[in-house]
């Protein structure tokens, strides 16, 4: 792993658990355990996981000029976010390109929170803030442990209370075991989950109570990769692994409008002005693909990369795909041509082994109607 300039408090634990320690966005990840990762997933749907995910960049604006910041740097019209509340949000560059996404935090009337991955979405909001009246301040101090799944909520409420009335994508400042801490009603599982932001020294304290405590709950350490096989069933993008970036368009260019991704709902409705804002509605109807479902009539796993034929015409390429042990159903995320992406379509995946059929098929598989992680109680 190249030498990472971002730093986990909780490494030394990952390092126990068997993780090499891979280099994601500057910081050494857990990217597996010792253990199969298909039982991390298994856990999280069935009971609740612990995972590290202080790898993605937290960034406090704080000033008169942050709201209006914020504004013209993302997609959603953030004015109507309430202190106490979040919402998830993209980037895009002056062509209205996915360049990032992240979800905003309002931690009081001129303070926010920005917490986003591995896109340029530090750099947008670093050069419009430069001149305006706010702070921006990098903030990798702040721990994220995520605790997901359906047992989450009943550890929790335990040690916190009022957490069953944290609605989804709410957000309290309270303690956990004795230390302060900011809960969010988040993640990035499709199932009911929490995301606890903490201090670096209170870390491996708030890791090593809730494994301990949890152990009754079904609750276990989650290796990071556990999230591909969530994330292929929840519908979750990942930058840049599910766009352009990796799968150029055959003239070698890159780069991906929120109509192809089906991220265009993270625009407020009538909202104009941000960064790209004319480029995207300009694009509305001009899609190059869509980002669908893939079901395969076997127990292989799709690759990246995988050829998706229609009648032997080339229309798509697979970003990422799993099988279920739970359900035992061969799934996969797809870049597919726009009149392919329709529920049933026939397809050919072609793999390293020979051709293998398979079935276009709508996104999310695992609860459509995202009931799981808004449910109430």
């Amino acid at each position: 792993m190249p030498l990472p300039w971002r730093h986990s408090a909780l490494a030394s634990r990952h390092i126990a658990l068997g993780s090499a320690l891979e280099d994601w966005n500057g910081m050494g990840t857990a990217w597996t355990y010792a253990h199969d990762v298909q039982d991390d997933h298994t856990m999280i749907r069935t009971k609740a996981g612990l995972m590290d995910v202080s790898g993605l960049k937290k960034v406090h604006i704080i000033g008169p000029h942050a709201t209006g910041v914020l504004n013209m740097v993302t997609t959603r019209e953030v004015s109507k976010i309430a202190p106490g509340r979040s919402a998830y949000a993209t980037m895009l560059n002056d062509d209205g390109k996915f360049i990032d996404d992240c979800v905003l935090y309002r931690m009081g009337p001129n303070s926010w929170m920005v917490v986003h991955g591995s896109g340029t979405g530090h750099e947008m909001l670093s050069a419009a803030s430069a001149g305006r009246n706010v702070a921006m301040l990098f903030d990798d101090d702040l721990h994220d442990l995520s605790l997901q799944g359906p047992a989450a909520v009943d550890f929790l409420a335990e040690h916190v209370p009022g957490i069953r009335d944290l609605r989804y994508f709410a957000h309290t400042a309270t303690t956990l075991f004795g230390a302060p801490v900011t809960i969010s009603r988040t993640g990035y599982t499709g199932e009911r989950g929490y995301e606890i932001f903490c201090r670096a020294c209170d870390a491996p304290m708030i890791w090593d109570t809730i494994l301990d405590k949890g152990a009754a709950f079904g609750i276990g350490p989650c290796a990071f990769t556990a999230l591909d096989l969530l994330r292929v069933e929840s519908y979750l993008l990942f930058y840049p692994y599910d766009m352009s970036e990796f799968f150029p368009f055959p003239d070698g260019s890159v780069g991906d409008s929120l109509w192809e991704l089906g991220l265009d709902f993270t625009v407020s409705p009538g909202k104009t002005g941000f960064r790209g804002a004319d480029a995207h509605y300009r694009l509305k109807g001009r899609e190059r693909f869509r980002i669908y479902g893939l079901e395969v009539a076997s127990d292989y796993v799709t690759q990246p990369g995988d050829k998706l034929l229609a009648d032997d015409v080339e229309v798509g390429v697979a970003t990422l795909g799993m099988v279920s042990k739970i359900t035992g159903r061969a799934l996969a995320i797809v870049r597919l041509a726009p009149d392919k992406a329709v529920p049933g379509t026939p397809l050919t995946l072609m793999t390293a082994g020979g051709a293998l059929a398979a079935t276009a098929q709508p996104l999310p598989f695992d609860d459509p109607k995202k009931t799981k992680r808004t449910a109430v109680g």
